[in-house]
């Protein structure tokens, strides 16, 4: 619903916006994000997305929103959507096709991989801005020695392991990735859904909600 305290006959109100010219993350021509909230479109109220294009591996990092709930629609392509149930402790994989959806809870940890070449998914949020915290700054800005002492690991080992990570990855694996950093194969592991549908077989970035940089 939108704001109630909105004046439907000011100028100023808006009705139509191109996602387009809201770049909210690039890697390349086939991996980009485009962003709405209600910053670029004031009527919308309490809702905002995110247009996702993807091509085969690459993976919207594990992440939550922590202020909103969010609706994985695919439009094409294909992908695998995994979420880990705070609960129960489990990895939930789910395969989406054209038309399929998956939903994410407020707070839920998750992550998206593409299929396919020319994926496109459009993610909905229960929210006029969603707030973000990325995996990737959780493992740069926490201590290694932190980790070290938390889980009894060799503080050197995980210095060394995740200094790589120099800002949020928004979409990885990054640019500067080489092959032999990577060392685990998360496309083939997401690949195997708990439960598949029946389907159609760097500084300058932007700031939304909690105001991180990504």
């Amino acid at each position: 619903m939108s704001a109630s305290y909105m004046d439907f006959t000011s100028p100023s109100v808006q009705f139509t916006y191109d996602v387009n010219n809201n770049s909210f993350f690039k890697k390349d021509n086939q991996n980009y994000i485009n962003f709405l909230s209600i910053n670029q479109l004031n009527t919308l109220g309490n809702v905002s997305l995110l247009d996702i294009y993807l091509s085969t591996g690459n993976i919207v990092e594990p992440h939550t929103h922590q202020n909103a709930t969010e609706l994985v629609f695919c439009i094409s392509g294909a992908a695998v959507v995994s979420i880990i149930n705070p609960f129960t402790k489990e990895l939930l994989n789910y395969s989406i096709q054209p038309g399929q959806v998956a939903n994410v809870p407020q707070g839920w940890w998750h992550y998206e991989i593409a299929q396919v070449d020319n994926t496109h998914l459009i993610a909905i949020f229960d929210a006029p801005v969603p707030e973000f915290i990325g995996g990737s700054d959780l493992l740069r800005l926490t201590p290694a020695s932190v980790f070290a002492r938390a889980y009894c690991l060799d503080e050197a080992k995980v210095k060394s392991t995740f200094a790589p990570i120099t800002n949020t990855v928004v979409i990885g694996p990054p640019n500067d990735c080489k092959t032999g950093q990577i060392q685990g194969k998360a496309t083939e592991n997401s690949a195997k859904p708990n439960q598949a549908f029946n389907s159609r077989a760097n500084s300058d970035r932007p700031v939304i909600g909690n105001g991180w940089q990504y």
